[in-house]
């Protein structure tokens, strides 16, 4: 990490930095002030018993206004470290006097310099940062240090306002580079005691409910550091207000509907979702079921097919970025879900994958769909996914604000609890409900969004680590059948039963459920992973008594397949969207790294071994930036 220039904010976001172990770089013109940052880094990383054969911090002495100098810090940074992964950029002075005062010809007598130091020096230093990410091809964060006086103007401080606000439009004017996985923010507090601010008037310092404390600049930085969803974003921090987003969506809408279309999935993420056009392939490779299997690596094969434009009427060429992996991919290798095993060996080879998220690459005659354009993101929900490019029908193709892991594992994981709940399962409020696989790809949206709607939700898994998550997601008891016995558990605890199951196992635990179910109550079975894998693949299975049960207690008992709603995707994937944004609604992503179509077989496989955690999800494009494990 580098952070170039150490005012009072810069040294404490390096110190909070150099607690989580970060390794970094202190810029700064001063070098008795760097000198003594660097000490106290060293000091945080001896407390976590870092290596100290291994150098940690280095204090690399540089005028910003100097670009010669700027580039040889960050050359120095690579030098040393041999990566940049975060950037913090906040050298900030303001102006001696008002500007008119100033008798100089051009100026340099005293406001040019403020806008030297703080607009043209972190214009150059985040240039140097983006080029430094590229190179290294793994992404990356640059935090630039604004102020509230780049949001609104500072009458006593006309140049420093000017400054400022420079950063901030700079700043979101570069939320492009999010598609290759580098984000560049700015904070924008208001009044934190630093010797810039001794000359403030105190009673305005006082209507703003008096200075930051600097604990609140650390909490905004880590905000934008670690929140993944944030590219071109300025956070603005007041004792007021909090911390807050700023422009607001409200805002946004009054400048972004004049430039895009009206109906987005999310109007404010619109800016986003316009890419580099990707080039139209003469080939493509992809993957295709050769043989009736619920193997899936014996199955199938990759396959390279020539490509030849123009687009298909009414069909949209896309590149994928990124595919979701579910446990019914066996059952559509397996031939499953044809009318029979004769219709399924007719059909063969056929693609396989389902939701996949990418890039237009191409438009057919006749495609007229809002929000979808050449080097727009869009998702599609129909096999296929499993490819580097797909021709795919219109009436498949979702316009979406990014092509992100995120989004991939909204579409059948998170549409599958949504709509499974809602339209299935007639999830009401106050009741207890029942997730059976809650730490899996579909299990942990029906756990939050349960808890959205005001319910009580019980939650099953395998595993101490998947007990943990499931508890940060809300859940209110969570059973974890490694050490202890689910059926006791419910028995003894929920005597009464519980009101509504989200059941995806099938099997033994398909029976706990129906045994545990109150009078009245609605069990939607969306799954049977259990069964899917068995020597013979997905085969019936008898439930004795299951009509009488059902009967006897006035229960109810509701099969759920997802494409069935295809008409309620775009609707629904709005709402998970929307709640996603508003961090009301967390993507847990497993952290296993798998790249490339070769890989495919890996990812069902691991799915199916039990040990995922949320939402398995394959990087195709190598264009595309690497996954992270959640965002929350």
């Amino acid at each position: 990490m580098i952070i170039v220039s150490l005012e009072e904010r810069g040294r404490a976001l390096a110190l909070d930095l150099a607690k989580k172990g970060v390794k970094l770089s202190v810029v700064d013109f001063l070098e008795k002030i760097g000198q003594e940052t660097v000490a106290l880094v060293k000091e945080e990383h001896a407390k976590l018993k870092l290596p100290e054969s291994h150098l940690t911090a280095v204090f690399i002495k540089c005028d910003v206004t100097n670009p010669g100098e700027v580039a040889s810090a960050f050359a120095q940074h690579k030098t040393i470290f041999g990566r940049l992964d975060i950037c913090i950029n906040s050298a900030g002075v303001a102006e001696k006097e008002f500007f008119t005062k100033d008798k100089s010809s051009d100026g340099t007598g005293l406001w040019r310099r403020v806008i030297d130091i703080n607009l043209v020096a972190v214009i150059d230093c985040t240039r140097f940062a983006i080029q430094t990410m590229l190179e290294e091809s793994h992404g990356g964060v640059i935090l630039n240090l604004a102020s509230a006086a780049g949001l609104y103007p500072t009458h006593d401080g006309p140049i420093y306002s000017s400054s400022k606000g420079g950063v901030v439009l700079f700043t979101r004017a570069l939320s492009k580079f999010r598609k290759h996985g580098i984000r560049v923010n700015a904070l924008c507090p208001e009044f934190v005691e630093t010797p810039l601010t001794k000359v403030v008037d105190r009673e305005l310092i006082a209507a703003t409910n008096g200075f930051l404390p600097m604990s609140t600049i650390v909490q905004g930085a880590s905000e934008l550091i670690e929140n993944d969803r944030q590219a071109g974003a300025c956070l603005w921090i007041s004792n007021r207000k909090g911390l807050q987003y700023w422009p607001s969506d409200e805002e946004k809408k009054k400048y972004l509907l004049a430039f895009f279309p009206k109906k987005t999935v999310l109007p404010s993420s619109a800016e986003y979702s316009v890419h580099v056009i990707p080039p139209v392939p003469s080939t493509f490779r992809k993957v295709v079921v050769t043989t009736l299997s619920n193997n899936f690596r014996a199955a199938t094969k990759i396959v390279t097919v020539q490509f030849k434009p123009p687009v298909k009427d009414g069909h949209v060429l896309v590149k994928y970025l990124y595919v979701g992996v579910n446990a019914s991919d066996v059952n559509f290798t397996s031939g499953s879900y044809f009318k029979n095993k004769q219709d399924a060996l007719q059909r063969l080879p056929y693609d396989a994958g389902f939701e996949a998220v990418g890039i237009v690459a191409g438009l057919g005659d006749g495609v007229n769909i809002p929000d979808v354009r050449l080097g727009s993101s869009v998702a599609s929900c129909n096999f296929g996914g499993f490819a580097e490019y797909s021709q795919v029908p219109s009436t498949f193709i979702i316009p979406v604000p990014e092509a992100t892991p995120q989004v991939v594992s909204l579409i059948t994981s998170g549409l599958t609890a949504s709509l499974g709940l809602e339209k299935a399962g007639k999830m009401e409020s106050g009741e207890t409900a029942l997730v059976t696989a809650a730490a899996g790809g579909t299990g942990q949206f029906a756990v939050q969004l349960l808890k959205l709607a005001g319910n009580k939700v019980v939650a099953t898994c395998g595993g101490q680590e998947k007990a943990l998550l499931l508890r940060s997601l809300g859940a209110d008891r969570v059973i974890d059948y490694k050490k202890e016995d689910i059926k006791q558990v419910l028995n003894r605890e929920f005597p009464k039963g519980v009101d509504l199951v989200y059941e995806s196992v099938g099997g033994h635990m398909f029976e706990i459920c129906l045994d545990a179910l109150s009078k009245f109550g609605r069990i939607v079975v969306i799954g049977m992973v259990s069964q899917y894998q068995g020597e013979k693949g997905w085969q019936p299975s008898n439930y004795l008594g299951l009509c009488e049960k059902l009967l006897r207690n006035s229960q109810s008992m509701v099969g759920f397949f997802l494409p069935h709603y295809a008409h309620l995707y775009q609707e629904h994937l709005e709402k998970l969207y929307g709640l996603y944004r508003q961090r009301k609604l967390k993507i847990i992503i497993d952290p296993t790294s798998f790249t490339g179509l070769e890989s495919v077989p890996d990812a069902v496989e691991y799915l199916h071994s039990g040990r995922s955690i949320g939402k398995v999800v394959v990087r195709i494009s190598n264009d595309a930036p690497a996954i992270q494990q959640s965002c929350m």
